[in-house]
């Protein structure tokens, strides 16, 4: 999780929303992915930092499936990027911070408990949650000072 939190302040430093994801491989320790939010430098509305790290870890491995794999972000995932997971066949998600308004797998549609979703990881939520969370608040309360 310390490594998607410096990948969320390298997103918040480039005025990105402060996301930042892992894919790491749990059986040998390695990080396959590490990015952070960038949807607004290209211009992209599918750049979230669990997308660009899963496509950094599937190209890496030259397979889209990513079984057995673990992806840690400091947020928790909105419904394209929890469709995606599935559909990537992650084997764990972790994340730090609820999001009460935009997430889909403990708040909203609850992605991964839909009878449709077709593979369901692992979740474990609330890792470094406060300072995921405070991340994210300090980013926001500077932008409406402005």
């Amino acid at each position: 999780m310390r490594i998607a939190l410096d990948e969320a302040r390298t997103a918040a430093e480039a005025g990105e929303t402060p996301v930042g994801a892992v894919v790491l491989d749990p059986a040998s320790g390695e990080v396959l992915a590490r990015a952070g939010n960038h949807p607004i430098g290209a211009h992209d509305p599918t750049a979230h930092a669990e997308i660009a790290a899963m496509r950094i870890a599937a190209e890496k491995l030259g397979n889209y499936r990513l079984t057995d794999l673990t992806l840690v972000v400091t947020l928790e995932p909105c419904a394209m990027c929890a469709g995606a997971i599935s559909h990537a066949r992650i084997g764990r998600v972790v994340f730090g911070a609820e999001d009460p308004k935009g997430g889909a797998v403990v708040h909203g549609p609850r992605f991964f408990e839909q009878p449709t979703c077709h593979w369901r990881p692992q979740v474990t939520g609330g890792v470094l949650a406060d300072e995921s969370a405070e991340l994210l608040r300090g980013f926001f309360r500077a932008r409406r000072k402005k």
